[in-house]
């Protein structure tokens, strides 16, 4: 059985550090970031847009999942809505899958904590900070695993996840 991980979270919570960690520690492991369909100039917003998102994460997760090579596969993306997490999972051959839909969550004073390092090194822009926020909570009412990385390093979040799978 292969294992789909998805990874959710708000903007600057940790997902893709924690993702880019599983994908060295897990066997046979594969990551793609949701945001990786959304890196595109100019950046727009519509219909057609997040119609065209959601197939192209979709068709690279169904191809990572008929690929005999990867026994893992890490996805991560701001998930806020249980919808989001249906849609992609209804898309998905999942018949021969484990999957774990894990949501990431922190403090405000960490969040804030984290982000405010992203913007000074360019990273973000200053208005992620507020919408990050307004997010964090969104999380609490997804049929997910929540795990508050408050306190814990990279590692340990990491670790957290690997105990959940195995």
């Amino acid at each position: 059985m292969k294992n789909i991980i998805f990874i959710g979270g708000t903007m600057g919570v940790g997902k893709t550090t924690v993702s880019q960690v599983l994908k060295q520690e897990l066997n046979q492991s594969v990551f793609l970031d949701g945001d990786w369909c959304w890196d595109m100039n100019p950046f727009v917003v519509n219909e057609e847009t997040k119609t065209l998102v959601m197939d192209n994460i979709c068709y690279m997760l169904n191809n990572f999942i008929h690929c005999q090579q990867y026994q893992n596969i890490i996805f991560c993306w701001v998930m806020h809505q249980q919808s989001i997490i249906d849609e992609i999972l209804s898309r998905l051959d999942t018949k021969d899958c484990n999957i774990y839909c894990i949501s990431l969550s922190c403090s405000v004073e960490q969040l804030t904590k984290q982000i405010e390092k992203d913007i000074q090194e360019g990273i973000r822009e200053k208005d992620v900070l507020r919408r990050s926020i307004e997010r964090l909570k969104l999380y609490d009412n997804l049929n997910t695993i929540k795990i508050d990385t408050t306190s814990l390093s990279v590692y340990e979040i990491a670790d957290r996840i690997k105990e959940i799978i195995y």
